[in-house]
């Protein structure tokens, strides 16, 4: 039997000591070092597959890439996140929130996907609980295999006897090896478990969906390394008090990390969103104060939406703020931004910003119609009917240009908005619209005269 050894590892970036360190020399993270017990791997299916594998060095013109051909799925959105498709030998890693989808989501890919074998590791639920979520969706696929194996070694044998071409592991942290000695969920196991999936996915082209917990602060659990190892890490977020989710690509090696997925939970499982515009402004409320609409981009997608704001007198002493799917601190800036440049006393007011939806977005194109919000909440009239903002506010109150302003002015003017009020853009720039009057400003002031005159 192999002799185990005590060793420390950093939890961020996997760094590993032979003693306990108060600051990584990798990462510079303090207090990550984890003690864990190293042994070397005496099983056979742990050097099978290194065993039957001749060391081979190829010139670029000698690797056949036909292999590479991207299997697509029937969700056109989750397709747009993985860059057109999934790769064979892709190993991805998703991870959100408890409760927000994700074992949903992927079961509903496994069902609808046909002529591909697949096979979906269920470590977190009994096989009845996946059959009785499988009806509520409404999909059946003789094609899709189920097993609640979480032994690493079995069930890599289960995928290489049953053929599958797509594998699912829900989740990672409910994986383990049996010849390493620590509990499953472990930084350890976690490691392993993930560096034999990644050895055998990319021998025998074998594509792999490892479904990954994150922590309070919103990381994903386990050790920062096991981002590294995989080819693609996506995230699925979501309020569960809301229906909609977003899923993003943070890490793609085979696409653009620009792209989103928009997807709507419903009684049947999740639906996705091919125009979140018309979903997100369906409900226009032009004639409210303190409502603004904004032309912003997520990943390489425009989305119109709407901003609601509500000043009112501080009764309680201190004034709050308080922002849903804005930064906060950003909120502040510009709240600075509008007393110091435009002459608004707000600092005995109580602010509260809201993103319609539930989203959460961080484009520092939507200054502009956050501020037009908070005004119109404030002086108590309500932003033109039919007008749409887009623009970056900067310090000096001066609006500066926004990432992509053609496709946002692209966008509203295909929803048959009236009028947009963006930064300055060079006439070459600017798109063909069909109707939709485009207002070039570049400062707060002359914001709120285009708006409030």
């Amino acid at each position: 039997m192999a002799k185990a050894r005590k060793a420390y590892v950093c939890s961020e970036c996997g760094y590993e000591s032979a003693k306990w360190i108060g600051q990584c020399p990798a990462c510079h993270s303090w207090n990550s070092f984890k003690e864990i017990t190293v042994q070397k791997s005496s099983s056979k299916h742990s050097s099978r597959d290194d065993d039957s594998r001749v060391s081979k060095v190829h010139s670029l013109r000698d690797i056949n890439a036909a292999t590479a051909n991207r299997y697509s799925f029937p969700f056109d959105e989750f397709n747009r996140v993985l860059g057109g498709g999934l790769v064979p030998g892709t190993v991805a890693l998703m991870a959100g929130e408890p409760g927000v989808g994700k074992s949903t989501l992927l079961l509903q890919l496994l069902l609808k996907t046909s002529g591909q074998k697949s096979l979906y590791c269920a470590g977190e639920e009994s096989l009845q609980q996946v059959k009785l979520r499988a009806e509520r969706t409404g999909n059946d696929n003789s094609g899709s295999l189920f097993t609640d194996e979480t032994n690493v070694d079995k069930f890599l044998d289960l995928v290489r006897e049953t053929e599958a071409k797509l594998v699912v592991v829900d989740s990672i942290q409910t994986s383990f090896c049996e010849d390493v000695d620590s509990v499953a969920g472990s930084i350890t196991q976690i490691r392993e478990s993930a560096a034999r999936i990644i050895r055998f996915a990319k021998q025998h082209h074998v594509s792999f969906v490892l479904v990954g917990h994150i922590t309070k602060s919103g990381n994903i659990a386990g050790p920062m390394v096991l981002e590294h190892m995989v080819d693609l890490v996506m995230q699925f977020e979501g309020d569960q008090n809301n229906l909609y989710r977003i899923l993003r690509a943070r890490k793609n090696r085979f696409g653009s990390t620009q792209e989103i997925g928009v997807f709507e939970m419903k009684r049947d499982g999740l639906h996705e969103v091919s125009n979140p515009s018309e979903m997100f402004v369906s409900a226009r409320s032009d004639h409210l104060s303190g409502v603004a609409y904004a032309a912003t981009i997520e990943g390489m997608r425009p989305m119109l939406i709407e901003l609601q704001a509500l000043v009112s007198s501080a009764v309680y002493g201190n004034p709050q703020r308080t922002s849903t799917g804005f930064d906060i601190r950003r909120l502040n800036m510009l709240l600075a931004v509008l007393e110091k440049r435009a002459g608004f006393r707000l600092n005995q007011k109580d602010v509260f910003v809201n993103i319609v939806g539930g989203l959460r977005l961080i484009d520092p194109g939507m200054d502009l119609p956050l501020l037009a919000s908070i005004l119109s909440s404030d002086q108590d009239v309500s932003v033109p009917e039919g007008t749409v903002l887009c623009g970056e506010v900067g310090l000096s109150g001066e609006v500066r240009s926004a990432s992509r302003v053609s496709r946002r002015i692209s966008e509203a003017d295909r929803l048959g908005f009236k009028r947009i009020i963006t930064p300055p853009v060079a006439s070459g720039d600017l798109p063909k619209v069909r109707q939709i009057q485009i207002v070039q400003v570049d400062s707060v002031s002359k914001m709120m005269k285009a708006l409030f005159r």
